[in-house]
């Protein structure tokens, strides 16, 4: 579950997030360099009915930016908006939300 962040305040992270970028390229690795170093990695979560540790975030051509999510010796990249966060959302989740918002 996203967490319920209002529209202000998701557009004030956005704001932050894309400061110093000029297109849409730059923008989507200034927000994979503020997830990367904002959201608070490892968490537990559930993909498809496995458990999957999240250990961290990756902006990947072709996915966008992914979680780097494992299960045993599995490593599988799961596109940050497709990926379900716990309940509670671990810290920094309020910057996927800011990506949902800006269009990711």
């Amino acid at each position: 579950m996203a967490p319920d962040i209002p529209d202000d305040r998701l557009d004030e992270l956005i704001a932050e997030a894309t400061l110093d970028a000029y297109d849409e390229e730059e923008q989507r690795a200034a927000f994979a360099a503020v997830l990367q170093d904002n959201l608070q990695v490892p968490f537990e979560t559930t993909v498809l009915g496995v458990p999957v540790t999240v250990t961290g975030v990756k902006d990947s051509p072709g996915t966008g930016i992914a979680a780097i999510c494992r299960h045993g010796k599995h490593r599988q990249l799961i596109g940050i908006l497709d990926l379900p966060l716990p309940e509670p959302p671990p810290a920094g989740a309020e910057w996927i939300a800011a990506y949902r918002r800006w269009g990711g």
